[in-house]
């Protein structure tokens, strides 16, 4: 059966389940959805039951719209939302999206917006035809969020037919043939270039497409293997989170041919926009080869398909995606394959983090079926324990507050996105109590938009920390304490500046990035302090740092300048978004139901062989510590 064949099967399927007076104009698979558009939107806005009923006979995701010829002009349908909507739910922005022939209202009180049982936006729905959606208005403004949402509306059209080829690849029949093979591309016995190949009789699917920053001779994934290259050949790929070893060689893909989907959650695609285009300014700034332009990662941006937590969809024609929290950062999930018709289900947990923490709820380790787990072993070794999150405040307050009482200045390299907003939660706590002098706390770097973007995802966030910004009206972030570096003549005012401050910047394993400027400057004075509060990879300066380096040379010949390293040198391990050997161990334990094999990747060679061998010893399940280029069975 042809997938012509198929859409007229389903269209008629949904002629005959809905009312004679009910007007279908046309019926169309974009990815997974199967699209209804209606001449008559009031009829299913004012009957719910109506799409319930269609979706469970037809056993697929159902979107309704209102066919195009129905829908009031935008100008109009502005007004009469304005008119609509009461002036107590502070609209700020409204935006049309054509391709979903949906409109997106932004609200400071979206309950106002809404009305009591979504009234008001069921009274919208049949004025103006178009599906009104609200968002809560971000309290830090986003560029990033901004400018992707303006740009995908600026290729609606491309958009549009993108999503119908991808639906009827995914309809297009399988064939009667099972077999699942994974091959390991990347960051297997190693950290860095995450990647991994997931190949069945219809589909080839890849999982994480990292960069190991940390290395330049292996700092790819193996792309150019037969069974991964042309990347044309490849059907999606699925980003578990947007660190860049596991996103960041996505625009790669475009720029050497992939024209399919990459599925993750809507934090993921901003988060990856932004690192994407900062890495191309830093690695041309730096006069290294940058490895694809701003065209590739706004064709990455085109090509999104973005799911929510506990969301399934096809794929494939024999593959089923759900994303769900994998604790780590913000929109980091663990990716959970379903094959064929229930016969396999396979979960890469991605980088996780089981413990609650002051940004998110643990990793779900909770499944509907599980059969086979990838996991993560970065602190997989048997000594890598962590000190609690209560402990780990009680070290960074002790270690700030003697450096404070020197009149020292505090230096915290940290990643943009996680690590650099769980410490702005710990400081503002700390000086809001007053367990710590109130300073200025600097953010240099990508760390205020990315904070920004946490703000615009707050169903992302932990209950505590919603409950406190939404409901208490309490925003840690917004604190006075925190002064964003926007310009060199600031971040040299600061390095001049001879009193007592604190400094949060990028990079995170100190590979250049603002944290340098700083720590060249202040590296010499005993006062001062280098606070590391996240993992520093082999072969990074934070590593090199950690481990006693006395001296940083800078230039070379008779333009070498030699720096000596006196300041004080901590580590706070508790701010680690990943697991520690016992919360890694307690996972499996408490997983349910549990797995018949584990594979072990992300870690150093050791970590890896060791905690595959206790969680065989402990636990009796089968488990292997894979290497790059190995490719395994499972049916």
């Amino acid at each position: 059966m042809t997938v012509d064949d198929v859409l007229k099967e389903v269209t008629d399927a949904v002629r005959r389940g809905v009312p004679a007076d009910v007007d279908i104009s046309d019926v169309e698979f974009e990815g997974a959805t199967l699209v209804v558009y209606t001449k008559t939107p009031e009829k299913f806005a004012d009957n719910t039951d109506m799409v319930r009923y269609l979706a469970k006979g037809l056993q697929k995701r159902i979107t309704i719209r209102a066919d195009p010829s129905v829908l009031a002009a935008q100008e109009g349908a502005e007004a009469e939302i304005k008119a609509t909507i009461p002036k107590e739910a502070e609209v700020s922005d409204i935006f049309f999206e054509p391709e979903t022939c949906e409109v997106t209202i932004e609200a400071a009180k979206p309950g106002f917006a809404i009305g009591k049982y979504g009234a008001t936006l069921n009274e919208l729905k049949k004025k103006i035809g178009w599906n009104p959606k609200v968002i809560r208005t971000p309290p830090i403004p986003s560029k990033s969020v901004r400018e992707i949402r303006e740009y995908l509306r600026s290729v609606v059209d491309d958009r549009r037919a993108f999503l119908r080829k991808v639906g009827r690849k995914i309809y297009s029949g399988r064939s009667n043939e099972f077999w699942i093979r994974l091959t390991t591309l990347g960051a297997f016995r190693e950290i860095g270039r995450s990647c991994v190949l997931v190949t069945t009789p219809n589909s080839r699917i890849l999982i994480d497409c990292g960069l190991n920053t940390s290395s330049e001779a292996s700092a790819s994934p193996y792309l150019h293997l037969p069974e991964v290259w042309p990347p044309n050949t490849i059907d999606a790929v699925i980003i578990t989170h947007a660190h860049l070893d596991h996103c960041g060689l996505v625009p790669l893909l475009f720029k050497y041919g992939f024209e399919g989907p990459v599925y993750c959650t809507p934090p993921t695609r901003d988060i990856m926009t932004l690192l994407a285009l900062d890495s191309i300014k830093v690695t041309g700034g730096e006069g290294h080869k940058v490895p694809y332009d701003s065209e590739n990662v706004r064709e990455m941006i085109k090509h999104c398909i973005t799911l929510n937590y506990g969301d399934t969809t096809d794929v494939s024609p024999d593959i089923k995606l759900t994303m769900w929290n994998a604790g780590h950062i913000l929109g980091s999930s663990s990716a959970h394959l379903h094959f064929g018709d229930g016969q396999y289900n396979m979960v890469f947990s991605g980088d996780i983090k089981y413990e609650q923490t002051w940004l998110f709820d643990p990793a779900t380790n909770k499944f509907p079926r599980i059969e086979a787990l990838v996991m993560e072993a970065t602190y997989g070794g048997p000594n890598d324990f962590q000190p609690s999150r209560r402990e780990a405040v009680d070290q960074m307050k002790d270690i700030i507050g003697r450096t404070l009482a020197k009149k020292g200045k505090v230096m915290i390299p940290a990643f943009a996105v996680g690590r650099s907003q769980e410490v702005m939660l710990v400081l503002q706590n700390l000086m809001s109590t007053k367990q710590l002098p109130e300073v200025p706390v600097y953010l240099d770097g990508m760390i205020w938009e990315a904070t920004a973007i946490h703000a615009a995802y707050p169903e992302y966030l932990n209950y505590q920390l919603r409950n406190d910004i939404f409901h208490m009206g309490e925003n840690p972030f917004l604190s006075k304490i925190f002064h964003r570096v926007d310009s060199g003549e600031m971040r040299d005012k600061i390095l001049n500046d001879p009193d007592p401050c604190i400094i949060i910047g990028t990079a995170g394993m100190m590979n250049g990035g603002p944290i340098m400027e700083y720590f060249k400057q202040w590296a010499p004075e005993a006062k001062n302090t280098l606070l590391f509060v996240g993992y520093q990879a082999e072969g990074t300066m934070g590593r090199r740092i950690q481990n006693g380096m006395k001296e940083l040379q800078l230039g070379m010949g008779k333009d070498q300048k030699i720096i000596k390293i006196n300041l004080n040198i901590e580590t706070c391990d508790g701010f680690s978004g990943h697991s520690d050997r016992r919360q890694l161990m307690n996972y499996i334990y408490d997983m349910r139901p549990q797995p018949e094999i584990i594979l072990i990747g992300h870690g150093e060679a050791e970590k890896c062989i060791q905690l595959s061998s206790s969680l065989h010893k402990q636990y009796g399940m089968e488990t292997r510590a894979l290497m790059n280029l190995e490719t395994v069975r499972f049916k």
